[in-house]
């Protein structure tokens, strides 16, 4: 049949109605896709909150003479958007070191968070406490600690406030309970590896970065810099105590592990805790 003008149009007008309501349809499932991927607590570019803002119901505490799930004194505490960390129900303190753990372990992930020191100190906590706290990472299942073992076998971001006296005193370090890291090129002999970092005096907030690839690379990053690196966690040295010797396996290779926010004497705030996972190549 010969097609006429009035056709010719009438067909290039469907044409057009169809393909924009495909079009339009598409947008669609895009949207609600978008709307599905960052409900549950995913955030854009894929990172997630761990923390929520409101309840650590996806944390669990280990505390030092307790048993696991015990936050005896209301030690870890959630007010005002924040994970609190408080010592006010305490009395002696009696090395009740604490950590409040992520529900599940990770092995390649990016790892960001907020911190500030607040507060005074618990005179009754060991010396070094003083303005001292830390992420653990790649640590063991809290589920294996014993009652009275005082710190897990893991690695450690430590964060250190100034002592406002103008000396130097670097955050974003590491250190190692029942473990091992190497360190321009050899298994370092020392508990802590200093880091480049500035030093932060008060109550400010710094942000910390913390860029796990198993157990090939670990990078520290404090407001922005790359503080530290290292790589080869490995079970073994010493500092940890009270632990399940079976659990103390010297010389094996750490690539994954539960990540926990420390208390050990000093009251210190948390918060924007989030991470997103990275491929394992």
């Amino acid at each position: 049949m010969k097609r006429t003008l009035t056709n010719e149009r009438n067909y290039a007008d469907a044409i057009y109605k169809k393909r924009y309501l495909i079009l339009f349809f598409c947008l669609v499932i895009i949207s609600c896709g978008s709307k599905k991927r960052l409900s549950g607590g995913n955030i854009d570019g894929g990172w997630t909150k761990l923390f929520n803002g409101r309840d650590t119901k996806d944390w669990f505490v280990k505390i030092n003479h307790h048993e696991v799930g015990e936050n005896f004194g209301n030690t870890f505490r959630v007010e005002d958007g924040m994970i609190k960390v408080r010592y006010d129900q305490y009395g002696d303190f009696n090395d009740q070191f604490g950590h409040l753990y992520y529900k599940t372990p990770f092995s390649y992930y990016h790892l960001r968070y907020e911190y500030r020191f607040v507060g005074k100190w618990q005179t009754t906590a060991p010396p070094y406490t003083l303005l001292n706290s830390g992420v653990m990472f790649h640590s063991q299942d809290p589920r294996t600690m014993l009652k009275d073992q005082d710190w897990p076998i893991s690695i450690e971001m430590q964060l250190l406030g100034g002592l406002g006296d103008g000396k130097p005193r670097p955050t974003g370090n590491m250190c190692s309970p029942g473990t091992d890291v190497v360190y321009k090129g050899k298994v370092w002999p020392d508990h802590c590896i200093n880091s480049t970092s500035k030093t932060y005096d008060g109550e400010q907030w710094v942000k910390g970065e913390l860029i796990v690839q198993g157990s090939k690379l670990i990078t520290h990053i404090i407001n922005g810099d790359t503080v530290l690196q290292y790589s080869k966690p490995t079970i073994g040295g010493g500092v940890a105590h009270g632990y399940d010797p079976k659990y103390k396996q010297d010389g094996k290779l750490l690539s994954s592990g539960f990540i926990a926010l420390q208390s050990e004497g000093q009251p210190v705030d948390f918060r924007n805790i989030e991470i997103k996972q990275l491929p394992a190549d």
